[in-house]
């Protein structure tokens, strides 16, 4: 579409919008403060000894609408390491987006920061509801190519994004003036076609969804929750596991996931509480214990439960259970640079990004935001991500609490092309900040073109200023650490389902097909258990 078009083009899609929101809302599954039905606890002597079908560590991104799932025939233990998202204003409220990033604490905060390796910060969820509680709410598909690479199943998969986008997913009302500007200054930059509003991820310039609804409340996956069985979901939250528990059975050389050691997370290291996987009444099937913790909890709670290279466990002191010299390999994180294209810090109302630009043959991800830089003053920045960088990292642990964070080195910009690709990627976001549209929004008029960089100036300056996009993953990827079940290998019982099984981050967002992701694996496990509960009746 020409840019002359574009103007009348957005403003009847804008009608479109508002026509679609009115229809839409409210949502049967909206979560509202007060509805909550199944039962919530920070108390761990409320669940320490008992039994449950599955239990799920991490109450975050997949880990939410994975329990609700289960939670439709099984009784599901959730257990979050952080407290309850709702009704906190730094979580819901659209006007304290960014907030969160800005303080944050050893055992409380809703974010826990870290620094990677080669001194990058960033941050990682610490709340029910993971990281889709902290982040910019950007909600897109993956590609069509990506799910048949992952080998899942096209029509199920589009059934799982449809359940979550049905509970907390919601089209623009309208665009805020920066992300108005936002859209023509990446039309002008040549990141064409325009695509209008889509969720899905494809080539040009789009609006994409959001869980921030009309009223600017945030719907976190913890909202996913309303869905569940209440009689048979218990959220345990402010408790962090500390191991998995094992039983070895040496007749048949198999070793099963049978519960987890927990304690409480602001409490003593040396306080541990237990919880147990049961055995099905009517077949000789077990449960299991599914790990949701994320690219850095997942590895990290494998390894202090002694599965991972065994030179590691042995550094650490940790009997060894299994040998998978794949725990903790292959993190990575995809390569960002910002660009900031105000002046001076100033007090615009944080702004999450709505608008993304998809360029470079869907190599680069292109959004902005305004963000806080304090309490009273923000920064207007254009960011990019390289989208399937070829370096990769590595995670290991750097001490034997759970609730430290583990050593990771994400390996930025290691790999050659990885920086060729930077540097046509910070050319495009030079484009995009002399832009006519981000001139006129200043005041600044006409930006002057910056025509002395060399090829060796954005090399170095793409090694200097490389930073998070947070979007992390890998560490259990499929292949290495679990299988296409999402088993772990050489253990029953144990899966893992977040981020930490994806070799390369799907989409504009991974927050969508993380969603996704625990829904559908969630159906799998039921139809298996209804498979082979029919088996052992014939």
């Amino acid at each position: 579409m020409e840019i002359s078009h574009v103007h009348q083009a957005h403003k009847l899609l804008t009608i479109l919008l508002l026509s679609l929101v009115n229809l839409a809302l409210p949502f049967p599954f909206e979560f509202q403060p007060g509805s909550r039905q199944w039962h919530m606890t920070s108390d761990v002597r409320e669940v320490a000894g008992k039994y449950y079908d599955y239990i799920v560590v991490g109450g975050g991104t997949a880990g939410c609408p994975l329990a609700a799932t289960l939670s439709e025939k099984f009784s599901v233990l959730l257990v979050e390491r952080g407290s309850s998202p709702f009704e906190n204003p730094l979580v819901v409220d659209k006007r304290y987006y960014g907030f969160p990033l800005l303080n944050t604490d050893e055992y409380t905060s809703v974010a826990q920061s870290f620094t990677s390796e080669e001194g990058v910060s960033n941050v990682r969820g610490r709340v029910l509801g993971g990281s889709s509680a902290i982040n910019g709410g950007i909600y897109s598909r993956a590609s069509e190519e990506y799910v048949g690479k992952a080998g899942w199943d096209k029509k199920q998969v589009k059934e799982a994004y449809e359940w979550v986008e049905s509970k907390v997913v919601f089209p623009p009302m309208f665009l805020s003036p920066w992300q108005s500007v936002a859209e023509f200054s990446l039309l002008e930059a040549g990141i064409l076609p325009y695509n209008g509003y889509s969720l899905e991820h494809i080539k040009g310039t789009k609006i994409s969804g959001s869980v921030f609804d009309g009223f600017g409340r945030r719907h976190t996956s913890a909202d996913l929750l309303q869905a569940a069985n209440p009689k048979t979901l218990t959220v345990l939250l402010n408790a962090t596991v500390k191991s998995i528990i094992f039983s070895h059975n040496g007749k048949k050389n198999e070793t099963r996931a049978r519960g987890i050691k927990f304690m409480q997370s602001h409490g003593s290291l040396e306080e541990t509480h237990e919880a147990y996987i049961n055995k099905s009444k009517n077949s000789s099937s077990w449960g299991d214990v599914i790990l949701a913790a994320g690219a850095l909890g997942s590895p990290q709670l494998l390894l202090l439960s002694g599965i991972g290279p065994s030179q590691q466990l042995k550094k650490f002191n940790i009997p060894p259970v299994l040998d998978v010299p794949g725990v903790g390999q292959g993190v990575q994180d995809n390569p960002c640079i910002a660009i900031l294209v105000d002046t001076k810090p100033g007090k615009w109302l944080p702004d999450p990004p709505l608008v993304a630009g998809i360029a470079d043959g869907m190599k680069v991800i292109v959004e902005t935001t305004i963000q806080p830089l304090t309490a009273n003053s923000t920064r207007v920045n254009v960011a990019a991500k390289i989208a399937s960088p070829y370096s990769r990292g590595k995670l290991e642990l750097k001490s034997k609490d759970p609730r430290q964070n583990p050593a990771v080195k994400f390996n930025y910009l290691a790999n050659e092309k990885d920086v060729e690709e930077c540097v046509k990627m910070t050319k495009l976001l030079y484009r995009i900040a002399r832009s006519k549209s981000i001139a006129v929004f200043f005041g600044t008029g006409s930006q002057k073109k910056v025509t002395s960089s060399t090829e060796y100036d954005l090399r170095k300056f793409c090694r200097k200023n490389v930073r998070t996009f947070y979007h992390y993953h890998g560490g259990c990827r499929v292949g290495s650490v679990v299988d296409r079940h999402y088993r772990v290998y050489g253990v029953e019982g144990l899966r893992i389902i977040d981020g930490s099984t994806f070799s390369e981050s799907p989409g504009t967002n991974p927050m969508a097909t993380l969603l996704m992701l625990g829904r559908y694996q969630g159906n799998l496990i039921l139809k298996e258990r209804e498979s082979l509960s029919d088996l052992k009746s014939e």
